[in-house]
């Protein structure tokens, strides 16, 4: 589908006629591939997954002037139109979840619910958490990754067996082809423009993100998940809920970040039995 700076690629995925689920994916620029696992949602009903300009099967655009939130905005809309959506269940995953959010705020087509998985809503936030998952850790692991937060870059050789181990217990706590093509197919450019070199680190446009005095306008049926383990941190994504009216809120056991696919089953479960419930 074009779009201004080049072509989106989406897929519909299933023929179902319940209501569709548009699916926003997560970086920014971590392509779709990983949510594959989610398309066990389509048994009766549609889902639609694209990749972002600039990452994945999407054209790789080294346009910054679209690098924001404002051009994704317009891109999703444009793929609304494409596909003649109206009606829709509205799935963000991490960054997805910002993106979806403000979708919701910025539009009068809304969704019928939001899934927001593993969501971040302040990067202030985000990076607080990020520090008391770092906390967490081994000192072996800990102080590479404080020094490279405090500017210290000299430590490559212990930060690379520390970044592996921040992932691989918050976020990818297993691995399959799905995440080995969504990190192959990454955009390097569009994640260092909008959030920064690391997760736990933002330095790009999104640095002031905050949505946390708005979430209390959200009006629809809202579901909000999170792994056990995850980088958004149970607690946080707790607090989320609260401030959302008659939000729901589901912890995925034995889970980091990636819950569909570390733990698809209780996953897919969760996101099964909240829209059973708004279409009983």
């Amino acid at each position: 589908m074009p779009v201004k700076g080049g072509n989106i690629w989406y897929k519909v995925i299933g023929n179902g006629t319940k209501t569709p689920i548009v699916m926003l994916h997560g970086g920014p620029g971590f392509p779709s591939y990983y949510l594959a696992p989610l398309f066990e949602l389509a048994n009766d009903r549609q889902i639609i997954v694209y990749d972002q300009l600039s990452c994945g099967r999407s054209t790789n655009s080294t346009d910054t002037s679209l690098m924001n939130m404002e051009s994704q905005l317009k891109d999703l809309k444009a793929l609304l139109n494409e596909l003649k959506i109206n009606n829709f269940y509205l799935y963000g995953h991490s960054y997805g979840t910002m993106l979806a959010v403000e979708y919701y705020f910025k539009n009068e087509n809304l969704p019928k619910a939001l899934i927001l998985a593993s969501p971040c809503m302040s990067t202030k936030i985000w990076e607080q958490d990020a520090d008391t998952l770092i906390n967490s850790m081994d000192t072996a692991f800990s102080k590479p990754l404080k020094n490279f937060k405090a500017g210290n870059y000299k430590d490559t050789g212990n930060y690379s067996h520390a970044i592996i181990a921040y992932y691989s217990n918050f976020y990818n706590r297993k691995t399959n082809q799905y995440i080995d093509s969504s990190v192959a197919r990454n955009g390097q450019n569009l994640y260092l423009h909008m959030w920064g070199k690391e997760d736990f680190l933002a330095t790009g446009n999104l640095k002031n993100y905050d949505r946390i005095s708005d979430l209390h306008n959200i009006s629809i049926p809202t579901l909000l998940t999170a792994g056990e383990f995850d980088a958004a941190r149970p607690n946080t994504v707790k607090i989320y809920q609260s401030l959302i009216p008659n939000a729901k809120c589901s912890m995925i056991a034995n889970a980091a970040h990636s819950t569909m696919n570390d733990n698809t089953e209780a996953d897919v479960k969760a996101i099964i039995d909240f829209i059973k419930a708004i279409e009983k």
